[in-house]
């Protein structure tokens, strides 16, 4: 079980719960949420006019609505802005965008009571979660249509998931013995208003993109035995001489991986080539800055995934409403952008040495790592399906970030469209799984024909591999780079 704070939330972890792990909420966090409710209530009190809180929203901000609408004015933000189209999330990044919204009303800035997100948290725990269209924020004022249609579940609205699909949100409810809530003054707004679809859908890859990083130095690793290449280029002095911290990381992993030598690595000790390919000796300068992007677009989306990121943000200590824009997804919008940039980049690099494995002109491997070319094709297909997918990567890495299209009569002038660049950078995570597998699945044969031990460093992922896919004959080749998925998830897990 994951204890919800408010500050301490990461990525691991996230992934845990959108995996289906239970979270607790913190209580010190809760008493300041009920103590931060409170400002709420004094506004309402005093009669004083707050957007958000009795006022209309956005281009209607000047429209100050009477008390006795108050509750309704919230309903109504929660039911018009439910506009979402598409494609639902998958549940998993669902989950994610639960426990990211609770995380972020816990930070005690909302003016929310405790009860709504009491509610979040058992819906979470008892797995009844909301139909979310993937498709309709634009990442400015908050993620806004995704945020609606949870929020619908709460009131007992909208759809939620079940064993048979889609079925209402009240049903749903009362299936897990949870009864709705009725909104209060600005508890539409503050359940709808932040970068949650976004932060959550980034914070899912760079969970995933921690494991896969390191893991293509390991497969490269692999690559280069097959295609007897040289360990020269990994000296640390080269890398000292210009020090990266991602390029220096890669180049010590791969001393680690490779060793000194290996029984391969004596085979060619006294060959005539001078220097690899850039796909093998540029290993540590773009699997590093790969490194160096992670890391740093990781920090941002870890600390948004901390942050308050409401309008107007309710200040106890000053028992004061102001309004800002924490809501805007330009911050985890750019982060997400350039790590399908990276991405797409370790992709690019690891479809290069794939040509190297099938394509006898640059090693001494049969054409395709084929021992019986002509009447078997071996690797060709795999190596165009490798291409097929960092094509389309090249595209995902365009940033989403650079567009905006003013909404709201102009009162939101520039948007993040931070969610496209979150749902496009989960599609290239996805790919470049793929990608190193067919890799893999390449290198484990080219070392099999070889039939020379490679760096002991490398003998359990090539165990892993070798249990998973038995020496190639022709053979439905899907079947294969399944199995070495499922054995690459076990080796990084």
């Amino acid at each position: 079980m994951i204890r919800l704070d408010g500050t301490t939330l990461n990525a691991g972890q996230l992934a845990r719960i959108a995996a289906g792990e239970a979270v607790e909420l913190d209580a010190a966090a809760l008493a300041k949420v009920a103590e931060n409710r409170q400002v709420i209530d004094r506004i309402l009190a005093e009669k004083r006019v707050v957007y958000g809180i009795n006022t209309g929203f956005g281009q209607f901000a000047t429209v100050v609505i009477p008390e006795d609408q108050l509750a309704q004015l919230q309903l109504n933000l929660v039911r018009s802005h439910a506009a979402g189209v598409g494609e639902p999330l998958p549940k998993d990044q669902t989950r994610a965008l639960m426990a990211a919204r609770i995380n972020c009303l816990l930070k005690a800035h909302s003016g929310i009571r405790p009860e709504p997100i009491h509610l979040l948290a058992a819906c979470l725990n008892a797995d009844v979660v909301p139909v979310i269209p993937s498709l309709g924020s634009v990442g400015a004022s908050g993620d806004l249509a995704p945020l609606a249609h949870m929020a619908l579940l709460l009131v007992g609205e909208g759809l939620a998931w079940s064993a048979a699909g889609p079925i209402p949100g009240a049903q749903a409810l009362a299936a897990a013995g949870l009864k709705p809530v009725t909104l209060q003054p600005k508890e539409g707004l503050a359940l709808i208003n932040g970068t949650q679809m976004i932060t959550a859908l980034g914070n899912l890859a760079v969970a995933r993109l921690r494991k896969l990083v390191p893991l293509a130095d390991e497969i490269a690793a692999l690559s280069l035995e097959a295609l007897r290449g040289t360990r020269a280029a990994y000296d640390p002095r080269i890398h000292q001489a210009r020090p990266h911290p991602g390029q220096i990381e890669v180049a010590a992993h791969m001393r680690e991986i490779l060793g000194e030598t290996s029984e391969i690595a004596e085979s060619h000790k006294h060959c005539n080539r001078v220097q690899d390919a850039y796909s093998l000796r540029c290993l540590p300068q773009v699997h590093g800055v790969g490194r160096d992007a992670l890391r740093f677009a990781a920090e941002i989306l870890e600390r948004e995934l901390n942050s308050a990121t409401d309008n107007p943000m309710i200040f106890t200590d000053t028992q004061e409403s102001r309004s800002g824009g924490n809501f805007h997804g330009q911050y985890p919008a750019f982060a997400c952008d350039l790590l399908a940039i990276a991405t797409c980049d370790l992709a690019s690099i690891s479809e290069r040495r794939q040509e190297r494995l099938v394509n006898p002109a640059y090693s001494d491997l049969p054409a395709f790592l084929c021992r019986n070319g002509g009447l078997e094709s071996g690797f060709m297909m795999a190596h165009v399906t490798s291409a097929a997918l960092v094509s389309e990567m090249k595209g995902l890495a365009h940033p989403a970030c650079v567009d905006t299209i003013p909404t709201s009569a102009g009162k939101e002038d520039h948007v993040s469209m931070g969610p496209i660049a979150a749902r496009k950078l989960i599609r290239a995570v996805d790919m470049l799984e793929q990608v190193l597998a067919i890799e893999a699945r390449m290198a484990l044969e080219g070392v099999r024909i070889v039939a020379l031990k490679p760096a002991a460093g490398l003998q359990p992922l090539l165990d892993r591999l070798a249990a998973a896919c038995a020496p190639w004959q022709d053979r439905p080749m899907y079947a294969d780079l399944q199995a070495t998925v499922e054995a690459l998830r076990a080796h990084t897990a």
